[in-house]
Order: C-alpha cells, then structure tokens, then sequence
C-alpha cells in the first residue's frame, strides 16, 4: 500500500514532463538489480507506456522515424513507444540495462502461468475459480514473486487496454526484437550457445513448447474424464480408447518434441512439419467434440460445473493452437510479424480477464441460461397467436382460466375472513394459489401475465437470425404476436372473471342471507386496488414473481433432464412391477411433459402467498396484485356494495389500478424474461436498441395489428393463373 501511495504521488509529480520523467526512469535501469526491483522497474515503464498525452523534445509524427506517413493516427502507446527506442538508440548504457531487465525477467520468472493459465483458472470447478478471484480482488501479487502473470497483472491492471500491442508497426516490432537482442553477450546470465541451426533453441520458445506439452496433458485428462466420455455421441462414445483424439494427443505432443530435438543433430525438418501437422488435427478433432459435449448438455440439461470443465478445455485448445503459430512463426523469418504481438495482447487480456468476477460469471452462466430459456421456448410456443384461428383459440383459454380463478378468489377471501397469523394465512393463500393453477394448467386453460415469463424466451429462437433485415422482421412479427396474445389472455380472464364473481356473490346473497365479505372489506379492497396508492409497485414485485416462477420452471426441467430421471422411472423394477413395461414408459412420459409445470405453478402459487408475509415480516408492506384476481375481486365488491358503487370515485380509481396490474404484470415479467435471453444469445446493447426501434416503428405503422391478427394470406395456385 505504501509502495503505491508513493508511485502515485511520483507519477503526479513529473506528470508535467513526460520525457523528463522517461529519463529519469531509464536513468534508474539496472540489470543487476536484484529481481524486485527490476519487476518495479519494468511495471512503471509499462505504466509510463500507456499513459495519456504526448511527450515533450521530441518530433512525434510517422515521418521523424523515416517510415511512410500513416493515414491512420497512432495510438498513444505507439508514440510513446518509438519516443522510447529513439532514446535507448542515443544511449548505449541505458540500452543496454534495459534489454537485460527484458531478457533477465523471461529467464528468471515462470512464464507457463502466464502461456497456460490465463483466462483459464486452475480449479476444476466454477465455485472455487469464483472463489479464487474473489480473493485475487482483494490482495494483489507481490512484484517478487518470480510468476510472469503476476508481472503482468501489476503492468496491465483492469481497465488498460492492451490491444495496441497487436496493432503495432512493423518497423517497432523489428526494434522492439533487435532491443532484446542488444548486448547478448555482455549478459552473464543469458544463453551463450553458438548460433543453432535450431532457432528454436531461445529460452522463451522452449517456455512455449513446454506451455504446448502442459495445455495438451491438461486437455487429455479432462477429456479422458467420465464427464466428457459419457457425454459424447453414441457413435463416438463407443470407440476404442486407444482411437480417442484425448488419448492420442499427448503421444503426438512427445513426437512434435521429439523431432525438434532431432533437429540439433541433423534431423529432417519435414518430419517435425508432419508432426507438427498431426497435432493441428487432433486439436481440431477435440474441439469437435467439446461441440458434441454441449450438444449433448442442450438435449439432455445443463450443469454449471460440467460446462465450466468443458468450456476450459475448449479455451485450452485454442490457446494450444496459438502458442503453436507463434513458436513455428519464431522459426520462419518469413512468417507474420505480428503473429507474437497479437500472442502478448491475446494473453495480458485472458490474464485481465482471469482476475475479473463478472467475466467468470457471464461466460459460465451463458450456457445455462439458453438451457433455461429453450425449455421456455418448448412450452411456450403455443402461447403466442399468429392467426385468428389460435387467436380465439386463445379467448376461450383465458376464460376457462378466468373460471378457475372465480374458485380462487371466493376461497381467498374465506381466508383471510378468519384472521390467521400472517405466516399461516401466507401458507394457505399459497396453497389455494397453487391448486387452482395446476388445475389450470391440467385443463389447458391460461392464466394471463403469467404466459410472458414463458413465451419471451421463445423469441430468442428468432434472435439467432436478426443479423438480416428479414429475421428482423420475422422477429419483430412474433414480439407483436406475443403482445396481441396477452391482450386476449388478459381479456378472456377479466371478461369471466368479474362478472362471475359478481354473480357468485348475487347467488351466496340469495341463498345464505349474507356476503361473502363485509362492506368496510369490500371498501378496504377497493381503496388498495387504487392507482393513487402502492398498487403500481405491487404489480411490478408480481411480476418479478410471475418471471421466478418460469426460472425455476426451466432449472426443474433440467434437473430432470441432466440426471436422467425419466430413464430411472422407465426402468425401475417396482414401477414395471405395478403398471407394467408401458405403464412405466407412459408415466415417465407424463412426469417428462408435467415436471416443469408442475414446479412453476406450485412455485408460483406458494410465491404470491408466502413472499408477501415474509417481505411485510422483515423489510416493507407488501401485497399481491395480480390482474385476474384483482378484477375478480372488483367482481364480488360490486356484490356486495350493489350498484351505488358506480359512483363511488374509490371504484373507478381501483378499475384504474387494476389497469395498472395488467400492464405492468406483464411488462416485468416480460422483460426480465426476455433480458435472460438476450444474455443467452449474447445480443449487445446496440442490436438490442436496434430492435425495439424497429418494435416502435411497427407498432406506430400498423398499430391495429396489436388487437387483432391480420387475415392470413390465401397462396395463389399456379393452374388458376390464366
């Protein structure tokens, strides 16, 4: 901490001369420093590098270095960096330390972290890496400790951006490659083998073909692993091991070796070309199948930790790939130049992003959210209205659901007749939620505002093809279809609903000689139905509600899923025993086609009675507002208060209220279904606002289309054609 207080009050100081400052710093160069010191050293150079602003005494521009003039301006980091070189090229000493802090800081610090490790956290599970950075956050490396990913971490922390290394010139890659070159010999500790027919032979090509052997055993073991092998295609999972590309891997690892250390005595150079090229194969032959891995996990559920492993392993074989281009390319004096440059800044950002939370959280949980959202898909498909036909289809749900919740409302109000303690009252509300919405759900009837927490993820099928204007107009299609269907949801529920619930009232009056509720509650009821009260914000906690519901609804149809349990329910001996070989089979089937619903509609029903009483227990006044059940308890209000109500303002502002319910039920759940599968499809925020612009120039355009399907179109026969 002292050391950074210090280098910052250092920096802010000669901020005034940036030139003054360099040399101050290269004054103070000395390979023979011992190893903490040259760490520090170099980690104020680089912060000196990418430092904002020009450098005094010095001409700048493309054409002081005798290179043809860019079109482009150079980055910051690159004018600096040739104000730099020209400096070391006017002094000799200075040059000469700093190349030995270079060459001596590779020689002395493990580099494999660096070329193996980062962006890929060693543990083999999600929780521990989570854990890992967590602690990484807190307590930076030491510059003594001899890891180059550390060097690193303290040279390019977050938030520096280390792309203008793959972006530089040629002409200072040469000078940056003839700076480590300079004064070799004078280097004690520096490799003093005459020139090799090998190039290879140089320290740090021998850290990248050791970071290959060590990314290839990794890559094997993982893939050799019980995880991977039970998760491949069936035709692949029954292949000899010894044909497996994870086995042989390692084996054309020790051949690619082989043949390079073959070369210091003569050995053929093709042959390690051939080596070298049988590898690239099998690398390609892994990562097809991490691809059937993930294939296999879409088909049959999602684990956080199965997905962490494999997704690892595939970040292992392209960083395999890379390290072998970059050590055949140090080789070949006719390869890219900028095959190594883009290699550092592929590496200081994994290692960035290897020290980040949020990267380890949004690339790990990627995967399970598109599981989550193609179960939604599955299900709710047949929610959404595309013609007149599933249109009306969709009143006559929405008014067997509005029948339902008539039971629903007169049982909720016999609850909360009897003055329970909150707690238990909360449990029995729940569970007279719950039953009525399984009933729901067994007669195929639809409960409105509770179907967008289920059909928003279907549109992240259609998200896939936005990149063209006509998936941009299919996509825009279904979001309108899906607004028009919850309209008819929330109307066939309030046009049965209200006025049964009322008649319901009218008869108990008849027959018992009494209310179902009092009229101080029927006022009560109406006064916190308002809009003028909390009743917006109500809705808008219900519909987060609603949107829980669906997630847990999608986990369960993966549970189900990842461990197989419809197999086991096939296949168990007493079940066979009871119902028979088909029975089984029929009632797996039906647990595979309800399990999901089931969960949502408990999950949901015990949510609306219990998170109110625990939320008003131990935080704020909370109360549901659902749409359906609101309008069907205006329903029994006007029952009760008889037509006198009409002109109470109370009534009016509740009917407002309840308004509010349907738009903003829908609208929470809506989008915070829909924003889980824009994660899962990795849409940016750009195409994001590119969409809704084209959702508002629809809705402007053709606004009708958001009540009533358009006529589908009658395709014209070719033989009527005269």
């Amino acid at each position: 901490m002292f050391h950074s207080i210090t280098t910052f009050i250092r920096k802010w100081r000669a901020s005034r001369n940036s030139g003054q400052q360099l040399d101050a710093l290269l004054a103070t160069a000395d390979r023979h420093a011992p190893y903490p010191e040259r760490s520090e050293w170099l980690i104020e150079l680089a912060h000196w590098l990418q430092r904002g602003g020009t450098v005094q005494g010095e001409p700048l521009d493309a054409a002081s270095s005798g290179q043809p003039e860019q079109p482009v301006r150079p980055l910051a980091a690159h004018t600096r960096l040739r104000y730099l070189l020209n400096v070391l090229d006017r002094n000799p000493a200075w040059r000469a330390n700093v190349a030995g802090i270079l060459r001596g800081l590779l020689r002395d610090s493990d580099s494999i972290s660096l070329l193996c490790d980062a962006g890929m956290p060693v543990h083999s599970g999600f929780f521990g890496a989570l854990f890992e950075r967590l602690e990484a956050s807190l307590v930076s490396p030491a510059p003594n400790r001899r890891d180059l990913a550390a060097i690193c971490t303290l040279m390019f922390p977050a938030g520096c951006d280390a792309g203008w290394i793959a972006s530089l010139p040629v002409d200072l890659l040469t000078r940056v490659r003839a700076l480590f070159d300079y004064a070799v010999h004078d280097d004690p500790g520096a490799n003093h083998r005459s020139q090799p027919a090998n190039p290879h032979d140089s320290a740090f090509s021998f850290d990248l073909l050791a970071a290959l052997h060590n990314l290839t055993c990794q890559i094997s073991s993982t893939g050799l692993s019980q995880t991977v092998r039970s998760r491949l295609d069936d035709a692949d999972a029954h292949v000899a091991m010894t044909r497996q590309p994870f086995y042989r891997l390692t084996r054309a690892m020790l051949a690619v070796e082989v043949a390079h250390q073959a070369l210091d005595s003569g050995g053929d150079p093709v042959a390690l070309l051939r080596e070298v090229n049988y590898l690239r194969v099998l690398l390609d032959e892994c990562r097809n199948a991490t691809h059937t891995v993930f294939a296999h996990l879409d088909r049959n559920g999602v684990s956080v930790d199965i997905v962490f492993q494999v997704e690892r392993m595939r970040m292992r074989i392209e960083r395999a790939e890379r390290l072998l281009d970059a050590w055949l390319a140090s080789s070949d004096p006719h390869a890219d130049p900028h095959a190594a440059a883009r290699l550092a800044a592929e590496l200081l950002t994994a290692n960035q992003a290897s020290q980040s939370v949020a990267h380890l959280l949004r690339s790990n949980f990627s995967l399970l959210a598109r599981k989550v959202v193609e179960y939604s898909a599955d299900t709710g498909e047949h929610y959404i209205t595309r013609n007149r036909a599933d249109y009306l289809k969709m009143l006559r749900l929405a008014a067997g659901g509005g029948l339902v919740t008539v039971v629903t409302v007169c049982v909720k109000f016999a609850i909360t007749g009897q003055h329970f303690q909150a707690m238990f009252e909360g449990v029995l509300a729940g569970i007279n939620y719950a039953a009525s919405f399984l009933l729901m759900h067994f007669l195929h009837f639809t409960l409105a505002t509770k179907q967008p927490a289920m059909t928003a993820p279907t549109l992240a099928r259609e998200l896939d093809e936005t990149g063209s204007a006509d998936g941009v107009e299919r996509f825009v299609t279904s979001v309108v279809a899906l607004i028009r269907t919850q309209a008819a949801a929330v109307l066939g529920n309030v046009l049965v609903v209200l006025p049964v619930c009322l008649a319901v009232q009218v008869l108990w009056r008849l027959t018992f000689h009494s209310d179902l509720i009092t009229p101080a509650k029927a006022h009560a009821t109406l006064h916190s139905f308002s809009l003028l009260g909390p009743t917006p914000f109500y809705a808008a906690l219900t519909g987060v509600l609603l949107w829980s519901s669906s997630l847990l609804a999608g986990w369960a149809d993966n549970w189900f899923m990842l461990h197989r349990v419809g197999d086991a329910l096939a296949y168990n001996r007493r079940l066979r025993l009871t119902l028979g070989a088909a029975g089984a089979a029929r009632f797996a089937r039906f647990c595979r086609s309800n399990v999901a619903g089931v969960v949502g509609n408990v999950t949901l029903g015990m949510m609306l009675g219990l998170v109110p009483a625990i939320v008003t227990a131990f935080a704020f006044s909370f109360e549901v507002r659902h749409v359906t059940l609101s309008a069907g308890s205006i329903g029994v209000v006007l029952g009760v208060l008889g037509s006198g109500a009409l002109r109470l303002p109370e009534l009016w502002w509740a009917v407002a209220g309840v308004g509010s319910m349907a738009v903003l039920n829908v609208a929470v759940s809506f989008a915070l279904a829909f924003q889980m599968a824009l994660r899962s499809r990795d849409v940016r925020s750009a195409g994001a606002r590119a969409l809704r612009r084209a959702i508002w120039q629809r809705v402007f355009q053709r606004p009708r289309d958001l009540v009533w399907p358009m006529r589908e179109r009658q395709p014209t026969h070719p033989d009527r054609v005269q």
